[in-house]
């Protein structure tokens, strides 16, 4: 273990240099020994979108700045969430295939041992019954035969996680879907945005490009939920139907397409200037949607789109 450190950072890269089995006896166990009450404590001034993140109410640990903090735990997350996920096309055919060869070396833990860490953390697990892409993340699609068929749930693959009211993990979900609605090999394969890491699927978030010191610097995509209202993205500004705002790719996207993208954090099928836009292994990726905001408050409506 790095004695200086105790955060996520920390137990990503001491969970990535371990070898063997039991990860987490041997490594998480002790570092939530070490990370105390006060680390929970300070995590806990996330839970409610309010006073912290500008800097009024400040954590009983003041070095941890929680959004990035945040960001660090959603890596161990990912990590450790791997080996639950699809595997690889096989083929590699698909425009955004991940073929077999991809590092298959991450840590591995039981689901139970999963969630023992995070409700250490003071996080609450969730699954699924209707689809919500506030909550679930699609993770493969069966295609229905009927393209209007709406989406729904057939199956949790790995459970999300709520910090009060922060989304910290959505739930993966396998799904059944009309074509209208989600396709197989976009919806299920595309790059997905704001994430570090999938088994099955390129992702791409803001610590991409960066050195080994600086990619730590990235905050986690902070979406809440009341008992009233959906808020995304609530750190950032930028007006998504403000031209002056998107870029040339973003600006060929439909007003609904963009909102998808946000709400999804991928398309879910290929958008209408797909032509433009040219080839989709490229396309997917060249969009920057991290500063996005919609006009205000969603209100709770269960599917939404």
């Amino acid at each position: 273990m790095h004695e200086d450190r105790t955060d996520a950072r920390e137990l990503f890269r001491t969970l990535v240099d371990h070898e063997g089995p039991d990860a987490f006896g041997r490594v998480a166990v002790p570092w939530l020994a070490k990370a105390g009450r006060e680390y929970r404590d300070a995590l806990a001034h996330a839970s409610a979108d309010g006073a912290w993140r500008t800097g009024e109410g400040v954590p009983e640990r003041p070095d941890l700045h929680l959004p990035h903090e945040l960001y660090a735990l959603s890596r161990v997350s990912d990590a450790l969430l791997h080996h639950f996920q699809p595997a690889p096309d096989p083929d590699g055919t698909r425009p955004w295939a991940r073929k077999l060869s991809t590092y298959d070396g991450w840590p591995v833990v039981s689901p139970a041992e999963y969630l023992e860490l995070f409700t250490a953390l003071g996080m609450s697990p969730f699954g699924g019954t209707g689809f919500d892409p506030f909550l679930h993340e699609i993770a493969e699609v069966e295609q229905s035969d009927d393209p209007d068929e709406p989406i729904r749930i057939t199956e949790v693959v790995w459970p999300g996680l709520m910090l009060g009211q922060l989304l910290f993990g959505r739930s993966g979900v396998r799904v059944r879907a009309g074509a209208n609605h989600a396709r197989r090999g976009v919806a299920d394969c595309s790059p997905l945005y704001w994430t570090y890491l999938r088994r099955h699927r390129p992702t791409v978030d803001l610590s991409q490009g960066w050195g080994s010191n600086s990619q730590w610097r990235t905050d986690l995509r902070l979406d809440y939920r009341t008992p009233a209202s959906t808020h995304l993205n609530v750190a950032e500004h930028t007006d998504i139907d403000d031209p002056a705002n998107l870029g040339d790719e973003e600006r060929l996207l439909t007003s609904a397409e963009r909102r998808e993208l946000l709400r999804h954090r991928c398309l879910l099928k290929a958008p209408a200037a797909a032509e433009e836009l040219g080839d989709p292994s490229r396309w997917a990726g060249d969009f920057f949607p991290y500063s996005w905001r919609l006009p205000g408050p969603q209100e709770n409506t269960g599917q939404a789109r």
